[in-house]
C-alpha cells in the first residue's frame, strides 16, 4: 500500500490507542492465572493478535468482544503446538521461556526479520537448564524442560529476554541477575507491575530480580490496558512540528511506559507542550538542537529524528546500537528516511547526527517497519512538498487505524 500526504491535518484531538506493551504482559499473566480475566483493550493490532494466538495454542481460551478480551486460563497445557508469532518480537521472547518450562514440543513460526533478530544469550541460558532449542529458517523448535531457577543475563541486549524469564519463573520461582548496564529498564518494571497485579510479589533490587513461585497467578478478574505512549508520540511530535496544535487524550502519566519520556525530550528540543491529568497538547514550536540518549527509549528514535530534522542546529542521538535489531535496521532506515525527505543526517558509530534543515518531502520506503512508516507520515506535517510512504500497511503491526487519524489539509 502507498500513502501520499501533502499538508496533512488531524481532528485536533486524538484518543490514544491501548498500549500493546501492556497488553502482551497482561494477556500472558491472565493465561497463567487461576480464573477468568476480563481485559478492557479497545484497540488491537497484529502484535497483540500474535500473542493471543500463541496463548490459545498453549491451551488458553481467549475471545474478544465489545472492546474487551475474556481470558480463560491455561488449565491443561498443550504438550505439542505451533505458535504463530508473526513479526512480534515480544511474543517470541516472552513465550519462549514459558514453552521451556512447560516441557513439551513447540514450534515458534516467525515472519519478516524476526528470525534474524538475536535470541542469545536467552537461548544459551535456557539450554543450560535442559531445554533443546534449534533454529531452522523461520521456525524455532523447543523441546525438553528448563530446570534452572537462577539465570544470569546481560542487560544491554533486550529487556524482553528478562521479561520472558520473569514470566517463566512465576511458575517455578527463582532469581535473575542482570549484568552490565540495564537498557529499557522501564519495560522490565512494566513486566514486574503486571505480575504484581496478578499476585506475584516480585522484587527488583539493584540488578537482581527475585521471582517467588506463584502458580497459578491470582487474577484481579477485571483490568484495563492504558493508553500507548509509544504511538501517541507520533501525533505529539506532529503537533510540535506542524501548523496546528494536537491533543492526545487517554494517557496515564503514572504509567511505567518508558516512552512517556517523549514529553521531556521534545521539551528539551524546545517544544511547547501542555499536560493535564490524562492528556497532552502539543503546539507548533521553534526547535533547537540538543543531545538525546536513546538507551531507554529506542522506539522513539525514528520520530525524534524527524523532530530533530526540524530543529535549528545539530542534534546528536546516542546509544542507538539496538536499533539495528528492530523490524528493520533502524539506524540505516532512519538515515535513508531523513535523506529521502531532504534532511541532513550522518551516522557516527552508534549515534545519529542530524542537522536541522527544512524538509522538502519525497518518497520513503518503510521497509515494512511500522515506526518508519509513521515517522515519515509525521514528517509530512512540516515538509514543503508531499511525502509518499511505500509499504504503508506496516502500521498494522501496532496502530491499524493510524491512517484514519490523518486527513489532507
Amino acid at each position: 500500500m502507498i500513502k501520499t500526504l501533502h499538508s496533512p491535518e488531524t481532528s485536533g484531538c486524538i484518543k490514544a490507542i491501548n498500549s500493546k506493551s501492556e497488553a502482551h504482559r497482561v494477556l500472558i499473566c491472565a493465561a497463567l492465572s487461576d480464573k477468568r480475566t476480563e481485559i478492557r483493550c479497545e484497540t488491537i493490532n497484529e502484535d497483540i493478535t500474535a500473542t493471543v494466538d500463541c496463548l490459545k495454542a498453549l491451551g488458553a481460551d481467549i475471545s474478544f468482544s465489545d472492546g474487551a478480551f475474556t481470558v480463560e486460563p491455561i488449565k491443561n497445557t498443550e504438550k505439542a503446538a505451533v505458535l504463530p508469532c508473526n513479526e512480534s518480537g515480544s511474543t517470541l521472547r516472552f513465550l519462549l521461556p514459558l514453552a521451556s518450562a512447560f516441557g513439551g514440543e513447540y514450534e515458534f513460526h516467525t515472519n519478516g526479520r524476526l528470525s534474524q533478530r538475536p535470541l542469545s544469550p536467552l537461548k544459551e541460558e535456557l539450554q543450560k537448564g535442559g531445554t533443546v532449542i534449534s533454529v531452522r529458517d523461520n521456525r524455532i523448535c523447543v523441546s525438553g524442560c528448563c530446570n534452572s531457577d537462577e539465570f544470569t543475563i546481560e542487560g544491554n541486549i533486550s529487556s524482553q529476554f528478562i521479561s520472558g524469564l520473569m514470566f517463566m519463573l512465576s511458575l517455578t520461582g527463582g532469581k535473575i541477575t542482570v549484568t552490565g548496564s540495564i537498557e529499557s529498564r522501564p519495560y522490565i518494571e512494566m513486566t514486574a507491575d503486571a505480575l504484581k497485579e496478578f499476585g506475584c510479589n516480585i522484587s527488583f533490587i539493584d540488578n537482581v530480580i527475585t521471582v517467588p513461585k506463584t502458580r497459578p497467578l491470582i487474577s484481579p478478574e477485571k483490568t484495563e490496558i492504558n493508553g500507548d505512549w509509544s504511538n501517541a508520540a507520533f501525533f505529539i511530535t506532529a503537533g510540535v512540528i506542524g501548523k496546528k496544535a494536537i491533543t492526545v487524550t487517554g494517557l496515564d502519566f503514572n504509567s511505567r511506559q518508558g516512552d512517556k519520556a517523549i514529553i521531556t525530550v521534545l521539551r528539551k528540543l524546545g517544544a511547547k507542550i501542555e499536560v493535564t491529568e490524562n492528556s497532552v497538547t502539543a503546539f507548533p514550536s521553534s526547535l533547537h538542537g540538543t543531545e538525546i540518549n536513546a538507551k531507554d527509549i529506542p522506539d522513539l528514535v525514528p520520530v525524534l529524528s524527524v523532530a530533530a530534522a526540524n530543529a535549528e542546529g545539530e542534534t546528536r542521538i546516542t546509544a542507538c546500537a539496538r536499533l539495528r535489531l528492530k523490524e528493520s535496521d533502524r539506524i540505516e532506515t532512519v538515515k535513508e528516511m531523513i535523506i529521502a525527505l531532504g534532511g541532513k543526517i550522518s551516522v557516527e558509530n552508534d549515534s545519529l547526527i542530524i542537522n536541522g534543515f527544512p524538509l522538502t518531502g519525497g518518497s520513503v520506503d518503510s521497509k515494512n517497519d511500522h515506526r518508519i512508516a509513521m515517522s515519515a507520515a509525521v514528517a509530512a506535517f512540516s515538509a514543503k512538498n508531499a511525502v509518499t510512504v511505500i509499504n504503508a500497511e506496516a502500521v498494522n503491526k501496532s496502530y491499524p487505524r493510524f491512517w484514519d487519524e490523518i486527513k489532507e489539509g
